[in-house]
């Protein structure tokens, strides 16, 4: 390859360096700053920036959810691992490194096999990680692009989702709850989640009232029509409204009520822990973990899908299945069932929608076949 010409800057005629340096205006000593993560170590020159890069901070580390920092921490730390076991240094960024780790992570090899969505959470946990410590990997590069594309060419799969639990699904596994405590924590849990159409992280992660936890996603408003939840959901902020139902036994409201009522809660999290010893119960939050487990659990019990494999079974729901039941059988304008569950795009909505009655508009019959 030729080599690139040289570009001689061309004669001009200056002025002396002192006449220059008694025209330049005066300027202002500019801070030094160091990394807001504690690199560099220059130190801020006013305690008022020391504060305030310590708020940075904390935005920072607020940028992503508490099950995606610990995704991505799980993921850097595999790679850490595999650099180690290479020979390569995983502290600077290089883009033919990173190729080999996803590549790595499709074949199996020095790495367990992982799919498709994996490797792309994986390489997103590389990328923040790089980017957060002030060395930005080349996303772009070749050596990434190119094999991520292969990957999802050669590996690429239909999205794996989650069964849908419709309203008698929810009937059904409400009625194996007994009548104490937990049950009716667990009865409020099922009937919000699915009337709500609720993420598991948005249900245990409301409050009694705005501002009263650190870790809060939301709060609740009874009201005499129902309930009202303002969410920090996945997207920004939204409001869910959950409007009384047609009976005690599935109203999700009573639910609600009556586990406030029974537990004693007033104010700071809705939904905590019950401990089996005693009945009493604990004044933190509710891991989200607990909505999938119960759901899982019911399902199973209450015999939802009977007709698929046992071991299917048991994978085919999780706490997503709430979410998507609303989306299948709430028989209203799709708009509306858009906003409640706070996605961007009707399309989005539409792959939450499931439905077991298949070929229920026969096409090929109305085609004339």
């Amino acid at each position: 390859m030729a080599a690139a010409p040289e570009f001689e800057p061309q004669n001009q005629p200056s002025s002396p360096p002192e006449d220059r340096a008694a025209r330049a205006p005066a300027r202002r000593a500019t801070p030094q700053l160091s990394g807001f993560d504690g690199s560099g170590g220059t130190p801020l020159p006013s305690p008022e920036l020391e504060r305030l890069a310590g708020s940075a901070r904390g935005y920072a580390k607020a940028k992503d959810s508490a099950h995606t920092t610990r995704a991505y921490a799980s993921d850097w730390r595999q790679f850490e691992r595999w650099c180690r076991r290479q020979g390569f240094e995983a502290r600077h960024p290089d883009p033919r490194v990173v190729g080999l780790f996803i590549a790595a992570s499709a074949a199996g090899t020095g790495i367990a096999k992982a799919a498709v969505s994996t490797i792309e959470r994986r390489l997103a946990a590389v990328t923040t990680t790089y980017r957060s410590a002030g060395t930005p990997l080349p996303r772009q590069d070749r050596h990434i692009v190119d094999v991520m594309a292969g990957i999802r060419r050669s590996h690429g799969r239909p999205p794996c989702q989650k069964e849908a639990l419709f309203a008698e699904d929810i009937l059904a596994m409400i009625a194996m709850l007994e009548q104490n405590l937990r049950g009716w924590r667990d009865r409020a849990i099922l009937l919000i989640g699915f009337a709500g159409g609720l993420r598991r992280s948005e249900i245990t992660g409301l409050d009694c009232g705005p501002k009263q936890s650190d870790d809060s996603r939301g709060w609740i408003e009874i009201l005499d029509g129902g309930v009202v939840l303002t969410i920090d959901g996945k997207t920004g902020w939204r409001t869910v409204e959950i409007a009384r139902g047609s009976s005690d036994r599935s109203c999700p409201v009573q639910a609600l009520e009556t586990w406030l009522k029974l537990g004693r809660i007033v104010d700071g999290p809705v939904f905590r822990p019950v401990t089996l010893a005693n009945g009493g119960m604990q004044s933190g939050r509710l891991s989200d973990r607990h909505v999938a487990r119960l759901v899982q659990k019911l399902a199973l019990a209450a015999g939802v899908r009977g007709d698929l494999p046992e071991g299917e079974r048991a994978l085919a729901f999780a706490g997503h299945s709430l979410r998507a039941g609303l989306a299948s059988s709430a028989a209203v304008d799709e708009a509306h069932i858009q906003r409640q569950l706070g996605h961007a795009s009707a399309e989005m909505t539409r792959r939450y929608q499931r439905r077991r009655d298949r070929f229920r508009v026969n096409l090929t019959k109305a085609a004339g076949l």
